[in-house]
């Protein structure tokens, strides 16, 4: 008679109605998960008879801890916000599956205190690199240092380290030729942040020539490709507060007010709609609003207009690299493609 197969973590979150993240990070206890969801879990987890992870045990048996990192660009209750932080996290947990490893966020924000002691000395086998960060040259060296397997999410970690990507450059291409196609020629941009400080403010020389972020300066050498003069704003990070604020500073002056912004993530494009709403100024009839990710946003009262990329996908991949590389093996990087959806943020401008 031969035995039932051991449960795995995808059973527990299954059973659990949750994520696969959400259930590997309530066994970690690294994430925001509350005490109900955590309950949830365990309680799956032991009416299936899953004891989770083990470090200890596979410690043991391998010399591993079972345990893989994940490296965020912001403290990990902001990565929560971001549902593209989420996904890719789900993503990486289906990836990883065969391991039957445990994932440990650190945080890469810079602060003193913060993430630096993280990577130094997290107990992990192997560390995913996730998001547009401009501190990824740091993070990489202390990994190289610490001999420890690598894979990034975006951006160009350099030689040896799998690179999971998207087609930044070309995807905002596509999407500015829309818009120049609908009759736009004054145009704007709202980008991710380009250096380590998270400096906002206007998009300067300075700024695009010390760039440390791969896909703010591919997204924007992407848009310029159709504007070759297109400037606009810095934001600190991808959120709704960093949008609104940068698209109060753009919108504030009607002789100067752009037919449509390009904005570097969804969040950013969601912020710039709620500036334009609070001055009253129409989406899309006045301003059209370009996005960058596929998400939905809550509280958008718009289907917007923007550039779809795999989230899941991306995390998925990077997961299974993971598994190559802790086998011996020397996994390939993937590029990824992004789709413009159309929804109601984008018009032709208004003349006359």
């Amino acid at each position: 008679m031969s035995e039932s197969p051991r449960p795995t973590l995808a059973d527990v979150a299954a059973r659990a109605g949750v994520s696969a993240s959400t259930a590997s990070l309530a066994f970690s206890g690294s994430g925001p998960v509350s005490d109900a969801t955590k309950q949830k879990v365990h309680a799956a987890a032991a009416a299936l008879g899953y004891a989770g992870p083990d470090p200890r045990a596979q410690s043991l048996r391998r010399g591993r801890s079972g345990i893989v990192g994940v490296v965020l660009e912001e403290r990990v209750r902001a990565a929560f916000l971001d549902p593209v932080k989420i996904q890719m996290l789900d993503g990486i947990t289906e990836g990883i599956g065969s391991l039957g490893a445990g994932l440990l966020l650190l945080t890469d924000t810079g602060e003193a205190g913060g993430n630096a002691v993280g990577i130094e000395s997290a107990p992990v086998d192997a560390v995913v690199l996730v998001g547009c960060s401009p501190r990824l040259g740091q993070s990489v060296e202390v990994l190289r240092r610490r001999g420890i397997p690598s894979v990034a999410i975006e951006g160009d970690a350099g030689d040896g380290i799998p690179k999971i990507s998207i087609d930044n450059r070309e995807a905002t291409r596509r999407g500015a030729e829309y818009l120049r196609d609908l009759g736009h020629t004054r145009v704007e941009v709202v980008t991710l942040p380009f250096d380590a400080a998270r400096t906002r403010g206007p998009i300067t020389s300075e700024l695009e020539h010390g760039s440390t972020a791969e896909t703010a300066s591919e997204r924007l050498a992407g848009a310029r490709e159709v504007f070759p003069d297109v400037t606009g704003r810095v934001a600190g990070a991808s959120s709704i507060e960093e949008g609104l604020e940068a698209g109060r500073a753009l919108l504030a002056d009607p002789s100067s007010r752009p037919t449509a912004i390009i904005a570097q993530s969804d969040l950013l494009a969601a912020g710039v709609i709620q500036a334009a709403e609070e001055l009253g100024i129409a989406v899309p009839a006045e301003l059209s609003v370009l996005g960058f990710d596929g998400i939905r946003v809550d509280g958008l009262q718009h289907d917007l207009t923007t550039l779809v990329q795999p989230s899941v996908a991306k995390g998925r991949a990077a997961g299974e690299a993971v598994v190559s590389l802790l086998a011996g093996d020397t996994p390939r990087s993937v590029c990824f493609t992004s789709v413009l959806h159309v929804g109601d943020t984008t018009a032709p401008p208004r003349t006359g």
